[in-house]
């Protein structure tokens, strides 16, 4: 495993919450685990294991970057959220002297580990090897504007893959695949409900069909295959979906144009069709993703 950080920006919200460390640990504690049965699909189908070298754009807190060190590839996160990347690092990067460690290291992977902060992607290691696969994980195709700044982040990151070398991109499914959808809808009405009317980027609008293809022809990518994976949203109660669904920075238009605690007691009230007998929430989601080339 040879884990790497780095911050970049990739569509960063200046107008996040100043609780953004909370947010970060809901992220972590309680969401980011819902999209680990599309890291396993995506990895499963990309043969992700010793000889993979990966770059994770939108890394977030690191997860999908642990699974796939776990199969034994080099790592490589890239995140524009603070929060979330010193998250990521805590879960990766636990040893601050892993840099030097000596060479009779238990952990000798360990020594390659890189830590940038430089503002944009680098080599997949110290001796510049190219990656061979660059994967996105934060989903797009839910809120207005969501791949603007994906776009920009793939031109910068293909000229360090290997030509040829594989790029996942990922989005939510068909809204009538995907429960979710009607919480988020909440989203929409709140932030339409201001005077004028919220139209900035992060408004929930539905997925369209062609999202990733689009993002793909922008980005100069060659589609090769896609597929799609069910991802259900389990909570242990309405409070920790709530808390949940808000850290993914989905409802952050509908804060701004009602109120926190407004968009707090929406969301609860819109979970009930999905809480079952024992309190629990389930709210089953398919996800896609578009398996491109460099």
């Amino acid at each position: 495993m040879t884990p790497t950080l780095v911050r970049n920006q990739l569509g960063a919200d200046a107008s996040a919450p100043a609780d953004a460390g909370t947010r970060a640990r809901d992220w972590a504690e309680i969401q980011e685990r819902m999209l680990a049965p599309l890291y396993e699909a995506v990895y499963d189908r990309m043969e992700v294991g010793a000889a993979t070298r990966m770059l994770s754009l939108g890394c977030g807190s690191g997860l999908a970057m642990l699974v796939a060190a776990a199969r034994g590839a080099h790592v490589t996160g890239v995140d524009s959220d603070r929060e979330r990347l010193a998250l990521a690092r805590a879960r990766l990067l636990p040893d601050a002297g892993w840099d030097d460690a000596p060479a009779h290291s238990p952990h000798p992977a360990r020594r390659r580990a890189r830590l940038l902060e430089d503002g944009r992607p680098a080599p997949a290691g110290a001796d510049g090897a190219p990656y061979n696969l660059i994967t996105v994980f934060e989903p797009i195709g839910c809120a207005a504007g969501d791949s603007e700044g994906l776009v920009p982040a793939l031109r910068s990151a293909v000229p360090l893959a290997v030509r040829g070398a594989s790029v996942v991109l990922t989005s939510w499914g068909p809204p009538e695949r995907c429960a979710t959808a009607a919480v988020l809808q909440v989203a929409a009405r709140l932030a339409e409900s201001a005077r004028p009317p919220r139209t900035e980027p992060g408004r929930w609008r539905p997925t369209l069909r062609d999202d990733l293809e689009d993002v793909a022809s922008r980005a100069g990518l060659k589609p090769d295959g896609s597929g799609r994976v069910s991802c259900p949203f389990g909570y242990a109660d309405v409070g920790s979906a709530v808390r949940g669904l808000l850290s993914t920075g989905l409802f952050d238009a509908a804060v701004r144009a009602t109120d926190r605690s407004q968009v707090e007691k929406e969301v609860a009230e819109a979970l009930h069709p999905y809480q079952r007998e024992d309190g629990t929430v389930w709210m089953p989601n398919v996800f896609r993703y578009l398996v491109c080339v460099t």
